[in-house]
C-alpha cells in the first residue's frame, strides 16, 4: 500500500507530503455543463428569473468554491491561488450553459481540484437559482481539460 500516495504503510489515509517539491507555476482548466429547457436559458439571459442575475452569481460562487476547495475535499492541500476565473456562457444549442474555470497558483502541487470545484459550485448555483422555473436541469460532463506545470508536465484533453 505504500505505493499509493494518499495511504500510509498501514493503509490509513494521509495528506501527501509536498515539502520537498519545488514551487512552480501551475494552471488547471476544467469545464462542465448544465442542461435545461431552452426557455430557461432565454429567461436567464434576459434577466427574467425569480433570483436575478443567475450567471454572474454562479461565476462568483464558482470562484468562491475554488478558493475553499481544501475545506471541502479531504486531504487536499490549501493553496494560495493567484487566479481563479469562472465563466458561465449560455448555449442555446445544448440547451443550457457551459461552465469553465481556470485556476492558477505558484506552489508545490497542482490546482486541478480547485478548477473542478469551481465548475461544480457554479453549476450547483445555477441549479439552485433556476430550480423554481425548470425541473428538467441536469449537471454533467465536469472534467479537467487542461493542466500545466509540475513534475508531470503539461496535458490537454485535446491532445490526449
Amino acid at each position: 500500500m505504500s505505493d499509493l500516495s494518499h495511504l500510509d504503510a498501514e493503509g490509513r489515509a494521509r495528506m501527501v507530503d509536498v515539502t520537498g517539491k519545488p514551487a512552480t507555476d501551475r494552471i488547471a482548466v476544467a469545464e462542465g455543463v448544465l442542461t435545461c429547457a431552452a426557455e430557461t436559458v432565454a429567461r436567464a439571459v434576459a434577466g427574467d428569473t425569480p433570483k436575478g442575475a443567475v450567471m454572474a452569481t454562479a461565476e462568483l460562487a464558482g470562484v468562491m468554491g475554488a478558493k475553499r476547495t481544501a475545506e471541502l475535499i479531504p486531504l487536499c492541500h490549501p493553496l494560495p491561488l493567484t487566479r481563479a476565473a469562472v465563466t458561465v456562457s449560455p448555449d442555446p444549442g445544448l440547451p443550457g450553459f457551459r461552465i469553465r474555470a481556470e485556476v492558477r497558483t505558484h506552489g508545490p502541487t497542482g490546482v486541478e481540484m480547485e478548477a473542478l470545484t469551481g465548475v461544480s459550485v457554479a453549476a450547483l448555483t445555477l441549479f439552485d437559482m433556476l430550480k423554481a422555473i425548470d425541473r428538467t436541469m441536469a449537471i454533467g460532463d465536469i472534467r479537467v481539460v487542461e493542466k500545466r506545470g509540475g513534475r508531470s508536465g503539461d496535458w490537454s484533453a485535446d491532445r490526449a
